[in-house]
């Protein structure tokens, strides 16, 4: 057992923290922004609740974050009451937050000069994994320090994977985002022509699901994009950050990712639709859409 602190307790990290409460074992202190979220955590899980992102970090070994964007990170990792500045020399602080490559090494050198191992440990597998514990962690980072988290992370996670060093985590999700992205286009494209087509979607993804066609969005995903429902997963809007953020990485590193780009803008009309806190599937929808 150890003591953990755990900063953000939103969809993910609401239950991500509770697992490393209940499964792991673990002393878990946590903080919120809003106070009364973290109380409820308290009041679900046990642990205590933090007035500070600081405060939570005094004394744990190992400290997570989980929050929305970079500069949300930044505020509770190195503002003035962060996590940094309540850490002791040897503890580790993993990030669960998809933010920039960028961020992640700035904070990085930030931690490793006050003596603290830091991760960036983004993760996959939506609400719904974290809830049930079986979330894809890609972490960049120094060996030594993914080895003696591991263990930990490993509460909440099926797969946890080093991707390479400070950064690469955070460019792992990168592709894992960009990849997505195509697929649910194609997918809402198929759907969308079979309806039009006249063919049984449930006879249709029967049979081309055992194929070269078969994806986890397509078994999991296609008897609600058929029945236009959307509220089974990551929101358009978070898809909408992660997409800017690999566009943005794209500009740095030159790669080319027109696909990415319209998919992109796409995700811009189902949000002009009312469609902002709709799941990824709803790309369907602005086909639908008479």
């Amino acid at each position: 057992m150890a003591k953990v602190a755990f900063i953000g307790l939103g969809v993910m990290g609401f239950p991500m923290a509770g697992h490393l409460a209940k499964r792991g074992g673990h002393e878990v202190t946590v903080y919120n922004r809003t106070r009364e979220k973290a109380e409820k955590w308290v009041a679900t899980h046990g642990g205590r609740a933090a007035p500070t992102p600081r405060q939570a970090a005094e004394g744990a070994e190992f400290v997570f974050s989980c929050v929305g964007n970079d500069e949300d990170l930044r505020s509770v990792t190195m503002g003035k009451d962060g996590v940094l500045g309540g850490m002791a020399k040897g503890a580790t602080l993993i990030d669960n937050t998809t933010a920039s490559a960028m961020v992640a090494r700035e904070l990085y050198e930030a931690a490793k000069a006050k003596g603290i191992g830091f991760l960036d440990a983004p993760v996959s597998g939506g609400q719904a994994g974290a809830e049930n514990g079986q979330l894809t962690v890609m972490v960049g980072g120094d060996q030594a320090v993914f080895d003696k988290a591991k263990p930990v992370i490993d509460s909440f996670a099926k797969m946890v994977g080093l991707m390479g060093g400070p950064g690469a985590g955070q460019l792992t999700k990168m592709v894992n985002q960009i990849c997505i992205a195509g697929l649910v286009q194609g997918l809402s494209e198929g759907i969308h022509f079979a309806k039009r087509a006249g063919l049984d979607i449930e006879k249709l993804v029967g049979v081309i699901s055992k194929g070269a066609a078969q994806s986890w969005q397509m078994e999991n995903r296609y008897k609600t994009m058929d029945a236009g429902k959307f509220d089974f997963g990551f929101a358009v809007d978070w898809m909408r950050k992660d997409l800017g953020i690999c566009l943005d990485e794209a500009k740095r590193n030159s790669a080319r990712l027109p696909v990415t780009a319209l998919v992109d803008q796409f995700y811009a009309d189902v949000q002009q639709m009312g469609g902002r806190r709709w799941d990824t599937s709803s790309l369907i929808a602005r086909l639908e859409k008479k």
